[in-house]
Parts: C-alpha cells; structure tokens; sequence
C-alpha cells in the first residue's frame, strides 16, 4: 500500500516545478520590459567576455532619423595581436570605414589586453576624435553605414540597439602569419538607448 507513495509525491513535485517553470516563462514574456532587460543582460554578459575581441563598454543615442550611433570600447581578449577589419551584422552585412572614410584596419590594430572604441564624439563629447560607425534599420551597408539593425534608439531615447549576428572580421597575426577570421556573437548586440 505504501509503495505507490513515493511515485505520487514524486509526480506532485515534478508537477509542481513545471508550474513554477511555466508560469516564469509566461511573466517573461507577458512583460516586455523584463524581457528586454534579460536580452541586454545577457548580451552584455556575452561581448563582455567574449574572445578574441570583447565589448567592455558601450551606450547608443538616436542621431536623426532613422539612425542610431553607439560608443563600443573594444578590447583584444586573445594571446595574438590582431587589426579589425570589418564588423558585420544580418544578412551578410558589413562595413569596413568609419565615417570620415579612413578604413577600419588603418585605426584597430591592437596589441593583447589593448582597448580601443567606435564613437562619434560630438554625441560623447569626451572622446578625443571621431570613430564614427552609424546603425541604420533597413538597406544596404556602404560606407559607415551599416545598415544591419533590427532595432535603434527613437527620438525621445528609449528603445535599443539591437544587432543580430552581430561580429567582427579581423586579421590575427600568429607566428609570423596573418591569418583572416571571423567572430560572429551567439547572442546579438543589444544596446539599452540613452
């Protein structure tokens, strides 16, 4: 008789946890707020240790519509030297100047444990020179413009930079070789918008 105990406590308790794992994924869900917040969460914790090149900082502001600039500091996590070349987003989309034209190997050469960023400094008034890269929603990447987000910052501030398949191509030098590669995030870059 007190055999079949054991396996009703144990269905009650399985079913109890399945509620409880239910009724968090609906919360999750039914509130965008905590959803985004949980997408930016875990993309930050995601580039922030990402290698060889992580994303330690970052912010986005809305510049005109429909266009959205970030500050991104970088930072080469790896063993090697390595120099940025393209950053790329959906749907094969890349950009290998900043704004202003000079190509983005001629500036991101970095050393191990080296920083540098991507910003415009008239929106971040403390950096030191242009870096400019400009995120746009829809069309073809040229230029500066990396047409590549699924989301930017609206006029008034809110909203978030989100860029999926987000990554870079860059050139890494190994034992006197210079070998191309590619990072392309697991999780897309989402910025929260200031």
């Amino acid at each position: 008789m007190m055999k079949a105990q054991g396996a009703t406590e144990y269905l009650v308790l399985l079913a109890i946890v399945l509620i409880v794992a239910l009724v968090s994924v609906a919360l999750l869900g039914f509130f965008p707020g905590m959803a985004s917040d949980s997408q930016m969460t875990q993309s930050r914790t995601y580039w922030s240790s990402a290698s060889p090149i992580a994303i330690t900082e970052w912010n986005a502001h809305y510049w005109t519509a429909p266009l959205s600039v970030p500050y991104l500091r970088v930072r080469n996590n790896g063993v090697y030297p390595i120099r940025i070349t393209k950053i790329l987003g959906t749907g094969n989309q890349w950009i290998n100047a900043i704004c202003g034209g000079q190509l983005i190997s001629g500036l991101y050469y970095m050393a191990p444990g080296e920083e540098l960023y991507f910003g415009y400094n008239v929106s971040y008034p403390s950096l030191p020179a242009d870096r400019d890269i400009d995120f746009y929603m829809a069309g073809t990447s040229s230029g500066c413009a990396f047409k590549a987000a699924s989301s930017i910052c609206t006029a008034t501030g809110a909203g978030t930079l989100q860029v999926n398949d987000f990554g870079f191509e860059y050139i890494a030098y190994i034992d006197g070789q210079q070998i191309t590669k590619r990072q392309v995030g697991a999780k897309p870059l989402t910025i929260k918008c200031a």
